[in-house]
């Protein structure tokens, strides 16, 4: 556990499945943050292991019991570690088989972050048309995608980023308003002054601690605190009074393996997310691809914020190369 510096590529054992798992030789694994989150022991792992929990790839071999899946069945999965490696082993009832127009590098750049943001806008708090909405990191791979669902499903939504460079790919991605979060001395004020000065009815913080007391005050009267992330450090401990003072507010917590704990939940809304891409209600922006040995790098870069869209950790370091030279 500690910084980017600890991941180190290693050689290993050809993975071997158990009953119901299958091993999938993985084309493409997503770079996120809760990558971080096990790197740094925030959520802990049994050490040594794997970082990674978004993947895609082809089913190469499967063990006893298995129906879900073939081999030879193209796949996609979150929340399972493991992924930033050549082959991994994965409980074949939580691999989700993908349509023949969605390809490795879509699948495994919006599979977690898509579903994640499907829950948020549907469940966590089910945007309404007419709703003004705050996202936090507005132009980040998650807030890219927030951005478009709240605009597709009839929210405004005023998003906030750290330079003008992201700010416009904000509002290219639907955002009404952009504000830059380091040009303002007041955020929340800031924000009801964009909402003709009123609060919000929600806002979606990904954040965390930087944001956690604007996001609160930018709140209407029974406004919702939805907060999903904590890309600048966990939120200290605070007495829930503040929720009634701020006039009765609501905060959830939420976690995506709550909300895709059953297989027919999880092909439901994995669904639902290929659907938005192939309709482009979701545009997925990959900006970053790296080999398995510039996993700590690409760590680096998405912690540092010098990353917009989405990072895949590709363990084919040739394709890199092939597709580096065509993009030049």
């Amino acid at each position: 556990m500690g910084g980017p510096e600890v991941l180190q590529e290693a050689k290993v054992d050809q993975p071997r499945p158990g009953p119901g798992e299958a091993v999938v030789e993985v084309a493409a694994s997503g770079v996120n943050f809760l990558d971080v989150y096990h790197r740094e022991g925030r959520y802990s792992l049994p050490l040594p292991f794997t970082p990674g929990a978004e993947g895609a790839g082809t089913v190469v071999e499967v063990g006893p019991g298995v129906a879900d899946v073939a081999v030879g069945d193209r796949v996609g999965w979150v929340e399972i570690p493991g992924t930033y490696a050549e082959r991994a082993v994965v409980d074949s009832s939580r691999l989700v088989p993908l349509p023949d127009d969605i390809g490795f590098e879509t699948a495994a750049a919006v599979l977690l972050q898509g579903m994640t943001a499907h829950y948020l806008v549907k469940d966590a708090y089910p945007v309404q048309g007419g709703d003004t909405v705050l996202v936090h990191a507005a132009a980040g791979g998650m807030g890219l995608l927030l951005t478009q669902l709240i605009t597709h499903l009839g929210g405004r939504v005023i998003g906030t980023t750290s330079t003008t460079a992201k700010a416009e790919l904000a509002k290219r991605a639907g955002a009404a308003e952009v504000i830059l979060s380091s040009a303002v001395d007041d955020l929340a004020a800031e924000v009801r002054r964009l909402n003709g000065g009123q609060g919000l009815p929600v806002v979606f913080d990904g954040v965390g601690a930087h944001t956690f007391d604007a996001s609160l005050a930018s709140l209407r009267t029974r406004g919702h605190l939805v907060l999903f992330g904590a890309a600048s450090g966990a939120v200290p401990p605070f007495d829930p009074i503040r929720l009634a003072h701020g006039g009765s507010l609501t905060l959830i917590r939420p976690s995506l393996a709550d909300f895709i704990a059953d297989r027919s939940e999880l092909l439901r809304r994995a669904a639902d997310v290929f659907e938005w891409v192939r309709s482009k209600a979701l545009e997925v922006t990959v900006t970053g691809r790296y080999a398995l040995s510039e996993a700590a790098q690409a760590h680096s870069d998405l912690e540092a914020r010098r990353t917009t869209g989405k990072l895949l950790v590709v363990p084919d370091a040739a394709a890199i190369g092939r597709r580096e030279e065509t993009q030049s």
